[in-house]
């Protein structure tokens, strides 16, 4: 009986080995099972977050704004009533279009602005706000994007729209808008070849002061080849800590510095514009605000 027991012993011994022998493996297998899904998971994580980001900001933008906010960013600042810009005239324009003798650009059979920035560049931050308030007085703006300047430059992260997948309609003006690079300054819009020669007759001395061989003098700002601007109208600073929507709610304030800069640079680019629809509409281009600016067109 006590030689059973012994090998009894013996056979749970080794039963108890085997036990722990499959044991151990099985733990090891688990582990390379979870090891391998953890990474997945991270992946899938990274992959949500990065899809995440694009869909909140449309072209490179590190702070997301959603389609609702904004359409409402554009709402207002397609609506600034004409009695603001009545009020504002010029306001604080510093650099207004300047009167050229240059290559007539139209488009289905109407004079054409063409807009050529990038989404890094804070200047052109500035004057998109009012390029956009001026246009809207003409025709109606659709999928106007936001972003903000890029957070290296100077007046870093400035609040500002985007033309990048924009459209235009009106019955007096066409226009074009690129936005030639992102805020982080990746690719993003390329000019048609007739818009790209305008740029590269135009873009330089002595249509631009101090214009650089090879570096497009952004924003610029094409007027059918009667006016053409370069860099922003005003003083960006103006709108240095502002969200997009304080920016949109000052423009409706005419005691605003904001108003007093963006919608008298918009007065000044509307004035422009006039001179390529020949006054139309009459309303817009005899409206007080717009012939006070035009006294500063150059």
């Amino acid at each position: 009986m006590a030689q059973r027991t012994a090998k009894q012993r013996r056979a749970d011994n080794a039963r108890q080995a085997k036990l722990a022998q499959l044991k151990a493996a099985e733990r090891r297998r688990r582990a390379r099972i979870w090891s391998v899904f953890g990474a997945i998971g991270v992946v899938v994580v990274i992959v949500l977050i990065m899809v995440g980001v694009k869909l909140g900001t449309g072209s490179g933008n590190d702070n997301p704004v959603s389609n609702a906010g904004a359409a409402k960013v554009a709402q207002q600042v397609t609506s600034v009533p004409a009695s603001v810009f009545a009020k504002i005239g010029p306001g604080t324009v510093s650099n207004p279009p300047k009167a050229i003798n240059g290559q007539s650009l139209t488009q289905d059979g109407k004079p054409k602005v063409l807009y050529v920035g990038g989404e890094f560049c804070p200047y052109c931050a500035a004057e998109r706000w009012a390029v956009v308030a001026a246009l809207s007085r003409f025709g109606t703006w659709s999928n106007l994007g936001l972003t903000t300047s890029s957070s290296h430059d100077v007046f870093p992260d400035t609040p500002t729209l985007s033309f990048h997948g924009a459209s235009y309609t009106s019955d007096h003006v066409a226009f074009s808008g690129f936005e030639t690079t992102d805020r982080d300054q990746q690719p993003l819009d390329t000019l048609p070849s007739a818009d790209q020669k305008i740029l590269n007759k135009y873009g330089v001395e002595p249509y631009v002061p101090g214009a650089q061989p090879g570096q497009p003098p952004i924003p610029f700002v094409y007027f059918g080849g009667k006016y053409l601007s370069s860099g922003a109208s005003y003083d960006p600073g103006v709108l240095k800590g502002l969200t997009h929507s304080d920016v949109a709610k000052a423009m409706h304030d005419p005691s605003s510095d904001v108003a007093k800069a963006v919608d008298g640079s918009a007065n000044a680019i509307s004035a422009a514009v006039c001179k390529l629809t020949d006054d139309k509409p009459a309303n817009v281009c005899s409206a007080p605000g717009v012939r006070a600016a035009a006294a500063k067109l150059q």
